[in-house]
């Protein structure tokens, strides 16, 4: 399981650990929290695919791992949501990305990875809604947190709320234009080898796929 995943994910990992080992001996019990629960939710993701029988892209696991460090870890522990005005932008927007091509494969999954099933436009309007719903939830526990806790995760309030949604949305875009390109058969690296790694390592939820892409392959010779 470990010796899958990328470079990028094992360097995040090995630095979560020696962050809990340095802060238990130092007595940083809130730090030695954070790192591990930091730790615990970057591979929760593992353990969920496993225990529904799913292989998860290293890839895929990257940008997940990424995502709870710097939002987390990051973005709490070290402050880099008040240092750098752009990090909030840059968690958001790629997390929007992420569920937008998420919500692509949930629809493929549906239907079998039968693109015939609805017109490309369609499910990558799905995908669309789909992270920006996601989105909208966060936002909502965000309200919710501050509201309940006295916690400040809306910053400045509204400014903030709406800035999120709206770098939301353009992530949203950005993710369903991918898995709109996908559908069309245009897998030209990138966003696309993402989606197109999934399919081929879960190819039983895929099982019409192989159809069109035989009638597909037909096609160009």
């Amino acid at each position: 399981m470990f010796s899958e995943q990328s470079l990028v994910t094992r360097l995040i990992w090995i630095s979560l650990l020696f962050s809990i080992a340095e802060s238990l001996v130092l007595g940083r019990w809130s730090l030695a929290f954070i790192a591990a629960a930091t730790l615990g939710l970057s591979m929760t993701p593992l353990y969920v695919a496993r225990w529904m029988h799913v292989r998860v892209p290293p890839s895929f696991m990257a940008a997940v791992v990424l995502f709870v460090w710097g939002t987390i870890f990051l973005g709490e522990v070290f402050d880099f949501y008040n240092r750098y005005w752009w990090w909030d932008i840059v968690m958001h927007g790629g997390s929007a990305i992420g569920f937008g091509l998420i919500g692509t494969v949930l629809v493929l999954i549906m239907f079998q990875g039968d693109r015939y099933a609805a017109p490309p436009i369609a499910i990558a309007f799905f995908a669309y809604c789909f992270a920006v719903s996601i989105g909208a939830s966060w936002e909502v526990f965000e309200f919710s947190m501050d509201q309940l806790f006295g916690t400040n995760m809306q910053k400045s309030g509204l400014r903030d709320t709406m800035g999120d949604l709206i770098v939301d949305h353009v992530g949203a875009i950005l993710g369903a234009s991918a898995g709109f390109a996908y559908l069309k058969g245009q897998e030209r690296g990138g966003l696309t080898r993402m989606i197109d790694d999934f399919v081929k390592r879960n190819p039983r939820f895929f099982k019409k796929l192989k159809d069109w892409q035989h009638k597909h392959d037909d096609t160009q010779g």
